[in-house]
């Protein structure tokens, strides 16, 4: 079970999290964010959560009776943990299955017929290479090369595209995105937008998420490779369903109208019969460490480019070839030179190595600083994720960690230290 002085941590660090991905860049060449007259998206806003302020998905009277443990999190009151503890909750995921409330997270969607070489000048993607009904991870860059944020992309059909961004990120992706758009539509180019904030956001992960999921659709779920997205009912109700997740496991992120959520959230428990769990944000936080996804605030800043967060691999040879993303000419050159520095995996002694903890050689000079670290649940030891300068990234580099003092040792790893799961026909 994790201690109450643990717990702590983990709620102080998701706190830090939210405040540091909420902050806004100056506006693009000092222009106006605010998206023009006509291309103001439809956006129903949610109510807020009492004295606190802050704001509340369609499941938090849901999560309160269950027991949630509730904090604050990118401005809404989340539970962190269930009556079962982190490590409980976490296995729990990698054996049966886990079922998240994500509604905290901003769904949208771009549509007309200039959606795709629109969405193409801000994320370094090649999106018109996505089948229709695929997806794919991408990010967000800045005109230094920078990433604002990392994003699911789904091409729905050539004129609508449909994304979720981090909860953290909202009013900053919204504006980023809404000066852009105001550009590309006063230069008669046809493109508009839907927040869908009227829809609640569940993730559904692990190994009994396909059985549970199939009894309540007609459609084959064995036919969805990972990232595939369709429009269906589930249980009655109108669903955007993506076969994806954040835990590493096979898992969907079901897209469902506020008023349906908790009967939906409650028909998924009960088909699974137990096995699948409500889960909160701490056990989250661990398996997608495992899995060596990355933490937006913590892995991937605005001061961070692709290539250093080891996430080249999101841009396409196409993109590669043509650039025309913003940051492209910073990118391109570090794909061809190198980057000077490189998020990489590393296992250490000791106690945890957590965000912000230095990274030393073996001569005990700085060479990079962790920005995820803590025990893995399913390994029993500690993991972690940082920056290091390049030449030392290597897996089986032998480097150490400044730990509240205490230089602890620690080696490179590959990711993910958990192996992914994501489904193929």
């Amino acid at each position: 079970m994790m201690r109450n002085g643990a717990l702590r941590v983990l709620a102080a660090a998701m706190a830090r999290h939210s405040a540091a991905s909420a902050s806004v860049p100056a506006p693009l060449g000092g222009a106006s964010l605010a998206p023009a007259a006509g291309t103001m998206p439809q956006i129903l806003h949610r109510g807020f959560a009492g004295d606190a302020n802050l704001k509340r998905t369609p499941l938090y009277d849901f999560h309160v009776a269950e027991g949630g443990k509730m904090v604050p999190f990118a401005g809404y009151s989340m539970p962190i943990q269930y009556k079962d503890s982190i490590i409980d909750s976490t296995l729990n995921c990698r054996t049966n299955g886990s079922l998240f409330d994500v509604s905290h997270m901003c769904g949208l969607s771009l549509k007309g017929k200039d959606v795709i070489p629109f969405l193409e000048t801000l994320v370094v993607g090649d999106i018109a290479a996505l089948k229709d009904g695929t997806g794919t991870l991408s990010v967000f860059t800045n005109e230094k090369g920078g990433i604002i944020d990392d994003t699911v992309i789904t091409r729905v059909t050539p004129s609508h595209i449909y994304l979720v961004v981090n909860a953290g990120c909202r009013e900053k992706d919204l504006k980023h995105i809404g000066a852009h758009l105001e550009a590309y539509k006063a230069a008669g180019k046809d493109v508009s937008w839907v927040i869908h904030d009227d829809r609640a956001l569940l993730a559904l992960q692990g190994p009994l998420a396909a059985p549970t999921l199939q009894p309540l659709v007609a459609t084959d779920l064995s036919k969805m490779a990972f990232s595939d997205f369709t429009m269906l009912k589930i249980d009655g109700h109108d669903c955007f369903l993506t076969r994806t997740g954040y835990t590493g496991e096979d898992g969907f992120e079901i897209s469902v109208p506020n008023e349906n959520a908790l009967a939906l959230a409650k028909k998924l428990l009960e088909v699974s019969e137990g096995k699948v769990r409500l889960t909160g944000l701490g056990a989250r936080d661990s398996l997608r460490l495992e899995a060596g996804l990355c933490l937006y605030g913590n892995d991937l800043t605005e001061e961070i480019t692709p290539i250093e967060g080891a996430l080249a691999w999101t841009i396409g040879k196409r993109r590669r070839a043509e650039g025309g993303f913003l940051g492209a000419d910073v990118i391109l050159q570090q794909l061809k030179d190198g980057p000077a520095r490189r998020r990489v995996g590393l296992t250490s002694t000791g106690a945890p190595a957590r965000s912000h903890v230095e990274i030393l050689d073996k001569e005990g000079n700085v060479v990079g600083e962790v920005t995820s670290g803590g025990f893995s649940p399913c390994l029993k030891k500690n993991i972690a994720m940082g920056y290091v300068k390049n030449g030392l990234h290597k897996a089986g580099t032998e480097l150490k960690v400044d730990v509240r003092g205490k230089m602890n040792d620690a080696v490179i790893a590959k990711t993910p230290f958990v192996p992914t799961k994501y489904y193929k026909p």
